[in-house]
């Protein structure tokens, strides 16, 4: 007598929510490691040109400016449109600017193309977080964290790769090579990005299959409005905002500052590179923890680690010095840059998650913009970076304080 034998069980389809972060994760690589190398451009332009430090920072910080402003606008498309045509859109405009920059003859053509640059930007960070805030709930801090691992991997990678295209091509040749790089590597990667899990009849962190014709799985938060009206926003923007003063300020001026202090170009550009290596701990560790005792908590935790980089930081101008700096500063900003997400969605939800975000990045950008120009400015009046070293560490300081005053929350109309 034959048995008839049993249908095999269906294959549970693979959960997207992983292509999403290895898509995110490489355009963070080659975009976001071009855009954190500008420290690296700096002094070959300034030797070329003759600019002063005060001027050549001064349209990177506008860049910056856009960046936060248009990281609203951005933020709010992602909502509605999805993020795959918005980030493609931006990562042209990105790798355009680039090219752009290889033709520049003068300053103002400078402030020009910056914007360009940062609007292009605006769509890696925002945008993208966003989208892998809603693919994600339990695992959303780590998950974010493996994501921003591809920033701590491009300022690895594309300090000392430009730094050797500099030194044997000169800047413009670089310019051209790295927008080439940003069009070539990431517009084929952003055609992957989906919204949410609904695209793929998917629910968050792969925990089951969503039936047809399922609605979003997660639009409870706060409105636009309801947040706007809330104090914790402005405090982790006014949080984010002394954040991004100090990491912008870093990241633009401790290569000049290591080649002040006599340190060859070539090992000056390690520094970043040694910044980007650890941070990619930061971003992993501090996203564990995120997920285990709350992101907010995450964000104190870096600011502590700033304010204990930056007193050491007031004495190192040796190599051998600013490695120690940059494995603190660099774990801090990377658990920093990995825990803002997170920490946006545990208190105001995933509802208008890309809008919010590009709220508190705007005040982030203000600050970020302002770091830079003003360490260029107290250099130009002074000969040194220590009365800026200072200012950070004054700032880091309010910015831990502020995050003391969070308390993260659930639920729709849950802050007052």
């Amino acid at each position: 007598m034959n048995k008839t034998e049993a249908p095999a069980p269906a294959a549970k389809p693979r959960f997207y929510g992983y292509t999403i972060v290895a898509v995110i994760t490489w355009i963070m690589i080659v975009a976001q490691g071009v855009f954190m190398s500008f420290g690296v451009f700096f002094t070959p332009i300034m030797l070329d040109t003759g600019w002063q430090r005060a001027a050549l920072s001064g349209p990177y910080s506008v860049g910056f400016i856009t960046l936060g402003v248009m990281g609203i606008v951005m933020g709010r498309l992602g909502d509605t449109l999805g993020p795959r045509k918005v980030v493609t859109a931006g990562i042209v405009l990105f790798g355009a600017g680039h090219l752009l920059m290889s033709q520049i003859h003068s300053i103002w053509q400078m402030y020009l193309v910056y914007p360009i640059i940062g609007t292009g930007m605006s769509t890696t960070d925002v945008v993208l977080l966003s989208t892998l805030a809603r693919w994600f709930k339990r695992r959303r801090g780590i998950m974010s964290g493996i994501a921003k691992v591809g920033t701590g991997l491009g300022m690895l990678i594309m300090p000392v790769a430009i730094t050797w295209i500099n030194v044997r091509y000169g800047w413009r040749a670089t310019y051209i090579a790295m927008g080439t790089l940003v069009l070539l590597a990431t517009i084929p990667a952003c055609q992957f990005l989906r919204r949410d899990p609904v695209d793929m009849k998917q629910f968050p962190d792969g925990d089951k299959t969503a039936v047809e014709g399922a609605v979003s799985f997660d639009n409870s938060g706060l409105t636009v409005r309801e947040a706007l009206s809330s104090r914790h926003l402005w405090a982790i923007s006014g949080a984010w905002a002394t954040g991004l003063f100090c990491i912008q300020s870093i990241i633009v001026h401790i290569t000049p500052h290591a080649i002040d202090s006599g340190i060859p170009a070539v090992r000056a550009a390690s520094v970043i590179a040694t910044l980007g290596a650890v941070s990619i701990l930061g971003r992993l560790v501090i996203g564990y923890i995120g997920d285990r005792i709350s992101n907010v908590r995450g964000l104190a935790v870096c600011f502590i680690l700033y304010a204990t980089a930056l007193i050491w930081l007031q004495f190192a101008h040796e190599l051998w010095a600013l490695y120690p700096f940059a494995a603190v500063w660099g774990f801090a900003q990377g658990g920093m840059i990995t825990s803002l997400s997170p920490a946006v969605a545990e208190l105001f939800g995933t509802r208008t998650h890309g809008t919010l975000l590009g709220i508190v990045f705007m005040a982030g950008t203000v600050g970020g913009s302002i770091g830079p120009l003003l360490a260029g400015f107290i250099f130009d009046a002074t000969g040194s970076y220590s009365l800026d070293f200072i200012i950070m560490l004054v700032l880091s300081l309010i910015g831990l304080m502020l995050t003391f005053t969070l308390r993260p929350v659930a639920g729709r109309n849950a802050i007052k």
